[in-house]
């Protein structure tokens, strides 16, 4: 990992660094990819079957793409058991977190005749986008459907490249049976993400898209906001650690590399106040990344996104932090709590020695659908208002709107707009028509 003093220019660059992941600098494959969307868009079935058999090639077809029920079963009846009871504990987790985030609706009545509200509605229709071509990624399928299900989504369909063989991770089929969900489609990348947001003939169309992929789904999910929503455009994982002399550097190191095996563009980055915490993280990263499983992955990620920054007082790490806004930032330092309170800007916060952020990736019960890229600053994890719409209620009586009435014609005439004046001013005999 490269070692430097933390000032201005540190930051600056690191943060230039870190930009260059993002989906939307990979300009090279959005042309592919627009024209993967308009073509299915156009031509629905065709189309979306013809790139099934480009990029997956398989025989997924109309008849084909839909997950049977005796294919989940098989599936559940072929795993591991104790696996099994794991994601049930993790998904119970995850469901109770998030029902803390449920919203009411609400009306307040005024004295003056006025009534005011707020109705909570569900979103209709969401797709959920699960990776397949490399890896599995079971706690994927929970954490995003779970939040949806507990905002009341009504109806939720999944999509999932198959293999070679037509066939879909195990693992990914157990969790979506835990979850309750058994609309799931045999399509992925790009093509996956046009489908959902138009439909064809076989694929209905969605209101909302979510989870995480490549960039060709990157992009997609991008290029097609607006016509349904998104979570986000995410990006490649992120960690940074804030640490004092009190840290165990086995736990810090660790902590890093739990985030460099993810992809070589992943980020993992140590601020701390103590030369002697850095030197001894830099030294036991090398080390332990010699012994483990995606040591080459994990060399290429702290090569080129990998940092140490040694920081004159913690007040100048939190500053760092703040700026760089990562995905997930853990604290280990004599007092947590206190830093705690002063990072405004992360997707996550993991406090104390044992809260290591795998601990969020599959089981504390907070989403690990986080924002990336310095998204940090304005987005927000996934969770229950990812799934929700949020409508306003107005109802003036006669007597209150005539007391608003002047008001709301010196605005409206204020910015040129008298049909709206005369909206309010005909009940009162003081429309220009």
């Amino acid at each position: 990992m490269r070692k430097v003093r933390l000032t201005e220019d540190t930051v600056k660059d690191i943060l230039t660094g870190l930009l260059k992941r993002n989906p939307g600098q990979y300009a090279e494959y959005e042309g592919t990819v627009n024209s993967i969307i308009e073509d299915i868009r156009a031509n629905g079935d065709a189309a979306l079957f013809g790139y099934v058999r480009k990029f997956d090639k398989n025989g997924v077809d109309a008849g084909n793409v839909r997950v049977t029920p005796e294919e989940i079963e098989k599936a559940y009846e072929r795993f591991d058991p104790a696996l099994i009871e794991t994601m049930k504990r993790s998904a119970e987790n995850i469901r109770k977190y998030h029902e803390k985030q449920l919203q009411n609706s609400w009306i307040d009545f005024g004295d003056d005749g006025t009534m005011l509200g707020q109705k909570i509605t569900p979103i209709e229709t969401v797709g959920v986008y699960v990776p397949g071509g490399k890896a599995s990624y079971p706690s994927s399928t929970l954490m995003c459907v779970i939040p949806a299900v507990v905002a009341g989504v009504s109806r939720i369909i999944m999509m999932t490249p198959a293999d070679a063989d037509g066939n879909v991770y195990d693992s990914t089929l157990v969790a979506a049976k835990i979850c309750g969900v058994d609309e799931i489609y045999k399509i992925g990348g790009a093509q996956a993400i046009a489908a959902m947001a138009f439909g064809t003939e076989t694929i209905p169309k969605v209101d909302k898209i979510v989870g995480p992929g490549n960039i060709f789904v990157a992009l997609a999910k991008k290029a097609v906001f607006g016509y349904v929503s998104i979570d986000s455009v995410a990006g490649p994982s992120e960690i940074l650690v804030i640490a004092d002399k009190s840290a165990d550097p086995r736990y810090v190191a660790a902590d890093l590399l739990s985030q460099a095996e993810h992809d070589e563009l992943a980020s993992a980055i140590l601020v701390t106040d103590s030369e002697e915490l850095a030197d001894e993280v830099d030294k036991l990263t090398d080390e332990f990344a010699a012994k483990l499983d995606r040591s080459k992955i994990i060399r290429s990620s702290l090569d080129n996104y990998g940092y140490i920054l040694i920081a004159s007082s913690m007040d100048d790490a939190v500053d760092a932090a703040n700026r760089i806004a990562s995905e997930h930032v853990e604290i280990l330092t004599e007092d947590p709590y206190d830093i705690m309170t002063k990072i405004n800007n992360a997707g996550a916060i993991f406090l104390g020695a044992y809260s290591s952020e795998p601990l969020g990736d599959y089981f504390a019960g907070p989403d690990h659908v986080l924002p990336t890229n310095g998204t940090a600053r304005f987005f927000s994890p996934l969770g229950v208002d990812s799934f929700i719409k949020r409508t306003s209620l107005i109802r003036y009586s006669k007597s209150a709107l005539e007391s608003a009435c002047d008001d709301i014609m010196r605005f409206a005439n204020a910015e040129g707009l008298s049909a709206h004046a005369n909206s309010v001013g005909i009940r009162f005999g003081k429309g220009v028509v």
